[in-house]
């Protein structure tokens, strides 16, 4: 059975293999150990490997992580579930990146609390681009008046954009999925200050991450692919 080690080694070389066939910078794409339900040791042994940056779904399991972790200082945390507004407190004090944002409430809340001493929280808008009734995110019509009110607001980077396209299209439909992101993320560029902040879009994971990197991608999210796969509920 491969080690978290060798699983690193192979998805970062298909990383820069796809980053090299899109035309790319080398270190254009970075990537993101989604690591939930992962035991900690688990990301000790990525760390080992030169891995740097995991993204947690669920906040207890990720402080609870965190704090197992704490002596490998430069881990770098992104939270990328589902946000409640009893959650953004705790969010906003403990880690660097949070990919899923996409309501202005959610938002003010984590500029609110976000501590000054730790400089600001890079945040990316998290878009529904198959407009899916059972996933969050902003539609792409609403999103330039949330980027608009997100970008203003103090304590905060407005980083980008994220996407969890369906995962059942076929690859045309997936392929125009991350182009819409891709798009919606160009025109931000163009129409919002600071525009040279706007350079993120995390998108893609185990299964199609040459797809996302081939449209743009510079966070591909990837859980299996480095772990295995997770036990059945």
């Amino acid at each position: 059975m491969s080690s978290i080690a060798d699983n690193i080694r192979s998805v970062t070389r298909r990383i820069q293999k796809a980053t090299e066939q899109a035309g790319r910078k080398p270190d254009s794409v970075r990537l993101l150990a989604v690591s939930k339900t992962r035991p900690p040791e688990d990301l000790r042994a990525a760390a080992d490997a030169g891995q740097t940056a995991f993204g947690e779904n669920y906040l207890q399991e990720a402080l609870d992580k965190i704090e197992a972790l704490k002596d490998l200082a430069d881990l770098e945390w992104h939270f990328i579930g589902p946000i409640q507004s009893n959650k953004t407190r705790q969010i906003a004090e403990s880690f660097s990146w949070v990919h899923s944002v996409d309501r202005l409430k959610i938002a003010r809340r984590l500029s609110e609390q976000r501590p000054a001493e730790l400089g600001p929280l890079n945040l990316c808008l998290q878009v529904n681009v198959n407009d899916e009734e059972s996933k969050s995110g902003c539609s792409l019509t609403e999103l330039p008046e949330l980027a608009a009110s997100v970008s203003v607001l103090p304590n905060l980077t407005l980083r980008g954009l994220m996407a969890i396209p369906d995962p059942n299209q076929n690859d045309a439909d997936l392929k125009q999925s991350f182009g819409k992101l891709a798009g919606a993320l160009a025109l931000l560029q163009q129409t919002l200050p600071d525009a040279q902040q706007l350079d993120t879009l995390s998108m893609g994971m185990s299964s199609d991450l040459e797809m996302a990197i081939a449209e743009g991608a510079t966070w591909v999210r990837v859980g299996s692919a480095l772990f295995g796969e997770r036990p059945a509920k």
